[in-house]
């Protein structure tokens, strides 16, 4: 499934379900448990199965099996994130921060992306 979607963050012209802050968050708590050096690497991958569910969802019209509906959050749940620590704790911080990287990562590539096709 995800090799369909490896493509990029674009399908049929529309971008992945809108990000929100409860996304961020727990994509932050999936970061937590893994070394932060790999942050970027693990960002991309829930980002890529985030969209991969939505192009399952929009497809069929059912959520995906493994990834859920096609938001970062229903991906990150999935992959069993810590505890969500104290808002002051600076690991949170700093995941926080690598979660929003991430999405404006992966948005200026969809933006890339888009100009480059004329879609």
């Amino acid at each position: 499934m995800l090799a369909a979607c490896a493509r990029g963050p674009v399908f049929a012209g529309r971008a992945m379900r809108e990000v929100t802050f409860g996304d961020i968050r727990a994509a932050a708590r999936v970061l937590l448990g893994w070394p932060s050096g790999t942050w970027p690497e693990v960002m991309h991958s829930l980002l890529l199965e985030a969209h991969c569910a939505d192009c399952y969802r929009k497809r069929w019209g059912r959520v995906h099996p493994r990834f859920g509906n096609g938001t970062l959050m229903s991906a990150a749940l999935s992959r069993h994130p810590v505890a969500e620590p104290a808002p002051s704790n600076p690991a949170y911080l700093a995941a926080l921060a690598a979660a929003i990287a991430g999405v404006l990562d992966w948005k200026s590539r969809n933006r890339s992306d888009t100009s480059a096709t004329g879609a």
